[in-house]
């Protein structure tokens, strides 16, 4: 992994621009209607996800979601009856958060925090989460190691730490070598950091690591996935569902990571 020469607000601008998923409805923006969609697209594309978070198993409990965007996830947790502090870096992505939660009746249970989070400390009031999650972030940022430093302040031993990175060894990055594909839908990404499993244990080298599991090989016509159809690319189509999972296992662009902070 080099180091990024962009900086957190060309991260920033880029989010701005396009906030993650928010095309995953062509409903009325900031329906219910729409925001049911995107929730449905987001999970039957990447099913892993709640299965990850676990979402029910947060009930009571607080949690600081780092990078929440759109706020999938983010209310997803909430509805479970978790308490939920959610942190992006884009203000476009956090005004659409908040409008969804209102619309859903869940703002008593967000706190909706703008917050660089390489810095944690400096916008976010001490104390301690029992679980911290940030699926797809971290690898966003430009100092991972400084992110992972900041967010230990808000752990103890029996806090979790749930994250995902992209996988270097991954069919997603084969393709993306190639020139057929880039980390993110739109264009332009300025940082998105792949990771082996050994560089993975060393960044997160302050930390118990827990499991490392690979998942999600996107498997779809990109032309037709865009007008919302799912017709699999002739491979896929062709291989044992068996087989895709093996694949998955394996070359998935997702490593679905479980720490622990230690002393």
């Amino acid at each position: 992994m080099s180091k990024s020469l962009h900086s957190i607000t060309d991260v920033k601008e880029y989010w701005n621009r396009r906030p993650c998923n928010i095309r995953h409805s062509r409903s009325p923006f900031g329906s219910r209607q729409y925001f049911d969609e995107v929730e449905k697209r987001k999970y039957f594309v990447e099913p892993h996800i709640p299965q990850f978070a676990q979402f029910e198993r947060w009930k009571g409990k607080q949690v600081l979601e780092l990078g929440c965007g759109i706020g999938t996830d983010t209310i997803n947790f909430a509805r479970a009856g978790a308490k939920v502090t959610a942190i992006d870096i884009s203000e476009k992505s956090l005004e659409i958060a908040e409008s969804r939660a209102a619309l859903f009746g869940l703002t008593q249970q967000i706190n909706f925090l703008q917050a660089d989070i390489e810095d944690l400390a400096a916008n976010l009031p001490q104390q301690v989460f029992d679980l911290v999650y940030a699926f797809g972030v971290i690898h966003h940022t430009p100092n991972p190691s400084r992110a992972l430093a900041s967010i230990r302040a808000f752990m103890d031993v029996e806090s979790e730490l749930r994250i995902m990175l992209y996988a270097r060894n991954s069919w997603k990055q084969y393709m993306i070598d190639a020139g057929l594909d880039q980390p993110e839908a739109q264009s332009g990404c300025p940082v998105a950091y792949t990771y082996t499993n050994s560089e993975i244990i060393e960044l997160l080298k302050d930390y118990a690591v827990m499991s490392i599991e690979q998942r999600h090989i996107f498997p779809f016509v990109i032309d037709k996935y865009i007008q919302h159809q799912y017709e699999l690319q002739p491979w896929f189509a062709a291989m044992p569902l068996e087989m895709f999972e093996v694949l998955s296992r394996n070359l998935g662009w997702h490593l679905l990571i479980t720490a622990k902070k230690t002393n």
